[in-house]
């Protein structure tokens, strides 16, 4: 933990009918709080997990006849699902939206948080689809995308006629007597919960100390993340997923843990016999020896969960903490767990009782392969440290090498706009240009440096927290000498920038 910079640690382990639980270090290191197994945490991404189990109760209830995981999304919700093709509309199911693979990136900048203007929410974000580029033809590559996770609930909602957290609450938590877990920070608050809260925190190196702030509502990701719980209550989910609990029945099971997509194992898992890793619904699949393994994590500033369980060994464990280094800690303290149980005596017995009842022992084949490596997981509000893009994109058209910029900085300030990426504003601050995209979900501050012509900037971005230096590619466009388009590399994937107009040009 220390090495890693958690500052407080919370676990749960289940084997077959036995579930013990800890805490480890602080839930607030300012006030000394101590973290507990009742600690309550953002979990990020493991979220999907029950979002995914939300769609499966959906498709499993005879009053929605309508909505099944081969059912096409444009028809489900022909008014919201339009994609930004025709093949792209008329093709992706529920099933390419669960396994990651309708062919659209992730866009992470693309949505609005609750300090814009005009917060999204997961009908806007639906909606928008229209407004982004896709990367692949759909059921083609294993692409990460969070907002089609948050799509998902708006077809929840849309079809059962409840708000996401409702059905959540009702459906799923209430049945499993998950009593401590919620959809966004302010309903755990309002439930009377704030003091079981973890703070997340950040390691500032200057100062050798923790930032420690709130956990931070965010409606516009919901169903991507944004699940409050503590490790007592989420081992009550992973033991009804081993155990075929109410309301996890085996066809919800079923359905959950069947691949959808694969992506190539990277060299850490290569070096430990795992070749490849399928995605099913909200968690990922892998082999260790004839074992399955499902899971999934999750992470965003301040906060860090993993979740895994070993159906056919009766075996599941859930770590949580409150700072970014959570899944270092995590992937350490499973591979120990997942060792000791696949060679434990109780494991071999436990086998031979089970063996072939929750999942093949041999790989499965999913629709289509993916053309390439896995898109990894983004990392939540925090945008990724590094240089991104700045090889991959096309380089400026072309024109006269200048080693100086002649245009007067005002000459690029103002607002800029793209439909899907909405708008993006230009200023001075300390005679630099300087753009404040705090506004957005994941939301973050840019520097332009001028890197070349009159044209060619680099954008040096730091997280709405401050910390990291991403490098960005930004480039111009200047017609009559006037400015008249601003791009952005600001989604990897896409070969091209993020192009947006500059407003009140004619």
């Amino acid at each position: 933990m220390q090495s890693n910079r958690v500052p407080g640690l919370s676990i749960a382990i289940v084997r077959g009918d036995q579930a013990k639980s800890t805490g480890y270090g602080f839930a607030s290191v300012k006030s000394q709080e101590p973290c507990t197994a009742d600690t309550l945490f953002d979990i990020a991404s493991s979220s999907k997990s029950l979002t995914a189990a939300a769609i499966a109760l959906l498709v499993e209830d005879a009053k929605y006849s309508g909505v099944q995981y081969d059912s096409l999304m444009s028809e489900l919700l022909p008014d919201d699902f339009v994609m930004s093709d025709e093949l792209h509309t008329k093709t992706v199911t529920v099933d390419d939206l669960l396994g990651h693979h309708t062919g659209m990136p992730g866009h992470d900048d693309s949505y609005m948080g609750i300090r814009a203007t005009e917060p999204d929410d997961a009908r806007s974000i639906t909606r928008n689809l229209r407004n982004l580029a896709v990367t692949a033809p759909p059921r083609t590559r294993y692409i990460y995308c969070n907002m089609m996770y948050t799509v998902l609930t708006h077809l929840i909602e849309t079809k059962s006629g409840q708000q996401f957290d409702t059905f959540l609450q009702e459906r799923i938590f209430d049945r499993l007597g998950m009593t401590s877990s919620s959809l966004q920070p302010k309903s755990a608050r309002a439930r009377g919960h704030d003091h079981r809260l973890a703070k997340g925190h950040i390691w500032d190196k200057k100062s050798a100390s923790y930032r420690e702030f709130d956990a931070v509502d965010c409606p516009e990701g919901q169903g991507a993340g944004s699940v409050i719980s503590s490790a007592n209550d989420f081992i009550k989910f992973l033991s009804a997923l081993i155990d075929r609990n109410d309301p996890i029945t085996e066809d919800v099971y079923q359905g959950l843990t069947r691949p959808r997509s694969e992506r190539s194992a990277n060299h850490r898992q290569r070096t430990v016999g795992i070749d490849r890793i399928f995605y099913t619904a909200g968690m990922d699949l892998y082999w260790q020896g004839e074992h399955a393994v499902l899971g999934h994590s999750g992470d965003i500033t301040g906060f860090g969960s993993r979740f895994v369980f070993l159906p056919d060994l009766k075996f599941g464990a859930v770590v949580m903490g409150n700072s970014s280094g959570t899944n270092s800690v995590a992937a350490q303290l499973f591979r120990e767990f997942i060792t000791e149980v696949v060679n434990s005596d109780m494991a071999r017995q436990q086998l031979k009782a089970v063996a072939g009842r929750d999942v093949p022992m041999k790989l499965p084949e999913v629709r289509m392969h993916p053309k390439s490596d896995s898109q990894d997981h983004p990392t939540g509000m925090a945008k990724a440290k590094g240089v991104k893009g700045k090889d991959q994109k096309r380089d400026s058209p072309e024109v006269k090498v200048v080693s100086q910029r002649t245009m007067a900085l005002g000459a690029y300030t103002g607002d800029y706009w793209n439909p899907g990426y909405h708008n993006m504003r230009v200023e001075m601050r300390e005679n630099e240009l300087f753009i404040d995209a705090t506004d957005r979900s994941m939301g973050f501050t840019a520097r332009l440096k001028h890197r070349r012509d009159q044209s060619l900037y680099d954008a040096h971005v730091r997280d709405a927290f401050d910390t990291g230096d991403e490098v960005l590619m930004t480039e111009f466009t200047i017609e009559d000498d006037k400015v008249v388009r601003m791009g952005m590399d600001l989604e990897p994937l896409i070969r091209d920038l993020i192009w947006f107009d500059k407003v009140g040009n004619k």
